[in-house]
């Protein structure tokens, strides 16, 4: 009897770890339309430079943003303040001012919410990056 019990609790313990990885987490869920990171390419010094994050919460419960905070003073952001029911679009928007970059750029903007996180992450990251350059600068 206990050459079977022992294979049984084996398969069982396997057979649950396996569909608790299927299944999509509950709660409240990003999904950013064309990634959580955006490259603004070559781009030249001065001119404050704009993108919009958008997503759709793809979770059972509504996303409530409370906080979003770049990883510099030279982001500002502005976000959707309402909560984003089931199925509905928010948005993350940034401002870079690009007089303070100098060369290539990697910045991150961090998202307080009630949203599932990957990895066990407090706070959902999204990214930018470029490479800022004078305009006398040849390509």
């Amino acid at each position: 009897m206990k050459k079977l019990l022992i294979p049984f609790l084996c398969l069982l313990v396997s057979f649950c770890f396996q569909a608790s990885a299927q299944n999509p987490p509950h709660g409240a869920q990003f999904k950013f339309e064309g990634g959580d990171s955006y490259d603004f390419g070559t781009i030249k010094r001065g001119p404050t430079a704009f993108h919009k994050f958008e997503f759709t919460n793809v979770g059972t419960e509504p996303i409530i943003v409370s906080e979003v905070t770049p990883s510099c003073g030279c982001t500002n952001v502005d976000w959707s303040r309402n909560p984003v029911l089931p199925g509905q679009k928010g948005y993350i928007q940034l401002s870079l001012k690009t007089e303070e970059q100098h060369g290539v750029f990697n910045k991150e903007v961090y998202i307080r919410s009630n949203a599932f996180v990957p990895n066990g992450e407090k706070r959902y990251t999204i990214y930018i990056k470029g490479n800022a350059i004078n305009d006398d600068t040849k390509k």
